[in-house]
């Protein structure tokens, strides 16, 4: 087990190759590196199931995986475009995990955990995932279903957006 481990995680991490004369370098790199690929985490169990964000249990379809731990707030800026350069298999099954959610729960995700969304982050950072993929290439969902996902997350009166709608802001008294 030990070994199969040690392969599987040698093949993520060569998917950068750097040199360094200083080895301390090359640690800090491929720590770093190792962390990217811990998450978002699996959520489908080994029979292709998973409780869908409508607190059903659901299969998966089309060979994707289901993820969960979607903590866009922290991750849409670098976690994801550097994900969607070097994990392109695991994107599509972001964006299809993405697409499950909307469907079950009548929104992209905000900031999801285990099947379900915790809101405590004020919009909607899954878009700029989406559409990162789109134009790098990576259009293995129904782009108009997905299209209709972002326009539908992004006119919700949740999450703040009625107060930037009306301010350009988000005053600190009026979400918390």
């Amino acid at each position: 087990v030990r070994k199969d481990a040690t392969a599987l995680w040698n093949k993520e991490l060569s998917k950068i190759e750097i040199t360094d004369a200083n080895t301390e370098n090359l640690k800090v790199f491929y720590t770093a590196l190792y962390h990217s690929f811990t998450s978002p985490y699996l959520f489908t169990d080994v029979d292709g199931r998973y409780r869908g964000t409508d607190n059903q249990i659901h299969t998966t379809d089309k060979g994707h995986q289901i993820y969960t731990v979607f903590s866009l707030w922290d991750t849409y800026r670098a976690l994801h475009p550097l994900l969607n350069i070097i994990d392109r298999h695991r994107t599509n099954d972001f964006l299809y995990t993405f697409l499950k959610q909307y469907e079950q729960g009548s929104m992209l995700p905000v900031w999801e955990l285990s099947g379900y969304e915790t809101w405590c982050m004020i919009g909607y950072h899954s878009v700029p995932v989406i559409y990162d993929a789109y134009v790098k290439g990576m259009h293995d969902y129904d782009a108009n279903e997905m299209l209709q996902a972002m326009v539908h997350s992004a006119t919700l009166n949740k999450l703040g957006r009625p107060q930037y709608a009306q301010y350009g802001y988000i005053p600190g008294d009026m979400e918390n």
